[in-house]
């Protein structure tokens, strides 16, 4: 089957035809450029494979909302969260998880301060 052509490099200025958006040299520069804006090293350490595993299962147990169906609606459940944060101490346990739709979810976390601390 025939390849698709080689395109240029995405970084301006570069000559390098390649098959990927970027050619090796400037890959891993994106790649870095990219990581400056993820979770810190000790935020990805809690958030891992078993944590993917664990969320998996959980929305598959509890496939609603529950603080829509507590209100009588039925919302498909988006986000898994923690009642008690990590960062304060809890735990990936079943008794501190609850499956939350997105608005949900944002309203929650907005409302206890965990992702936009006051300054």
């Amino acid at each position: 089957m025939p390849r698709k052509p080689k395109r240029p490099c995405s970084s301006p200025g570069c000559p390098e035809l390649t098959d990927e958006r970027f050619c090796p040299e400037h890959a891993k520069k994106e790649a870095s450029r990219y990581e400056k804006y993820q979770r810190d090293p000790e935020t990805r350490k809690r958030y891992g494979r078993a944590w993917k595993r664990i969320r998996d299962g959980y929305i598959t147990a509890h496939p609603l909302c529950e603080e829509c169906k507590r209100q009588g609606k039925l919302t498909p459940a988006a986000e898994v969260h923690h009642i008690l944060p990590l960062s304060r101490g809890g735990t990936h346990d079943e008794s501190n998880l609850m499956a939350l739709c997105t608005p949900c979810h944002s309203a929650i976390t907005a409302r206890d301060g965990d992702r936009w601390p006051s300054r």
